[in-house]
């Protein structure tokens, strides 16, 4: 009696457990709502082409991916693999409330295919088919060219009725690759909306412009709006920040897309922000003239401390800005630890303080 009595002690709080993991398991599930689709080539890239220009396509790429990497090399030998037969990875779509479907996964791939449906890819560097190298496709046969146009491709459909978790979670777990899609990229197909879009238009405001700089690469990775997030949210809530920046402005995006917020504000904010920067400042956020890009960190902590400091006293005058240089300054926006919550809040407010600081 006794024995029986402490497994059962024992086994209550693990029966418990396994009950909560059940729970989870099926509340998360419910947020996922997918499909598989199957189709041939021909109307992939039809469903691609057809509304192409006027971005109507039913099948479509989104404005946030990246743009068209493969060289002739690399479409030549996704196109033997499918010529051969070789098993094809899924292409992962997201449905969209207009019946579009939005491709996530796959962008490289129904390039390639388009291109060479189209005759654009001249095949090349072919080792297994090498009799290939230098064809288009109208070189081959009409038997061959419709075996290949029937070629059927598998198609994830991720469901419109699956929450924004959902959706995010797809995109994180699709880039995990060698191609990442950094986080910006991943928000902006995660989390669309008003203020999605106000962030995409505001990268054009003159004051930014001139006060930051970016590579090629960087603004097709979209850092510059990554950095105007980072700038609303950090100075409409920074001190609210735990730590995590992934979770804090994915949180402060889909909030902003879900309500009302008055855009002529946030410009305004943005426009004297930068403008002051731009007026005394040398070289706005760039550390160094000669230097290409803006670092985040410099960044966070010179736009978000000026922006609390003009909140404070709009009428400030800057006298002295050898502070810039210290290593003071220096080690709260660079090192290992930039991101931690004391860190972000401390090199914000020592901004804001030796702005605001009575001479």
């Amino acid at each position: 009696m006794k024995r029986k009595l402490i497994r059962l002690i024992v086994l209550k709080p693990l029966q418990m457990s396994v009950d909560k993991v059940e729970e989870q398991i099926k509340e998360k599930q419910k947020t996922v709502d997918y499909d598989v689709k199957e189709f041939t080539i021909e109307i992939i890239v039809s469903k691609y082409l057809s509304g192409f220009e006027n971005d109507e396509n039913e099948i479509f790429i989104p404005s946030y991916q990246r743009e068209f990497v493969w060289d002739n090399k690399r479409q030549s030998r996704f196109i033997e693999s499918v010529i051969l037969g070789l098993p094809i990875p899924y292409i992962f779509t997201a449905d969209t409330e207009e019946g579009r479907l939005e491709i996530v996964d796959g962008t490289q791939r129904v390039r390639t295919l388009s291109n060479f449906l189209n005759n654009t890819l001249r095949l090349e560097s072919l080792e297994i088919l090498s009799n290939l190298n230098g064809m288009f496709f109208k070189d081959f046969g009409l038997p061959r060219q419709r075996k290949i146009r029937n070629v059927s491709l598998r198609m994830i459909v991720l469901s419109d009725k699956s929450d924004d978790e959902a959706r995010f979670m797809l995109f994180e777990r699709l880039n995990t690759g060698s191609e990442l899609l950094n986080s910006m990229e991943k928000r902006t197909g995660s989390y669309t909306g008003d203020f999605t879009d106000f962030l995409n238009s505001s990268i054009s405001n003159i004051e930014f412009r001139k006060a930051t700089k970016f590579t090629p690469l960087a603004e097709k990775r979209r850092e510059p709006q990554e950095l105007l997030l980072r700038f609303f949210a950090y100075s409409d809530h920074y001190l609210d920040f735990n730590g995590n920046v992934n979770d804090f402005m994915n949180g402060y995006i889909k909030h902003m897309n879900s309500n009302d917020f008055n855009s002529n504000h946030y410009t305004e904010r943005l426009t004297k922000t930068m403008r002051f920067v731009n007026e005394n400042f040398p070289n706005g956020f760039v550390k160094k003239d000669q230097h290409n890009s803006t670092p985040r960190g410099r960044f966070e902590a010179l736009s978000v401390g000026t922006c609390l400091a003009l909140q404070e006293n709009p009428k400030i005058q800057v006298s002295n800005v050898k502070w810039l240089d210290s290593k003071e300054f220096e080690g709260l926006v660079t090192g290992g630890s930039t991101n931690t919550r004391s860190k972000v809040i401390a090199r914000i407010e020592f901004v804001k303080n030796k702005l605001t600081a009575k001479s």
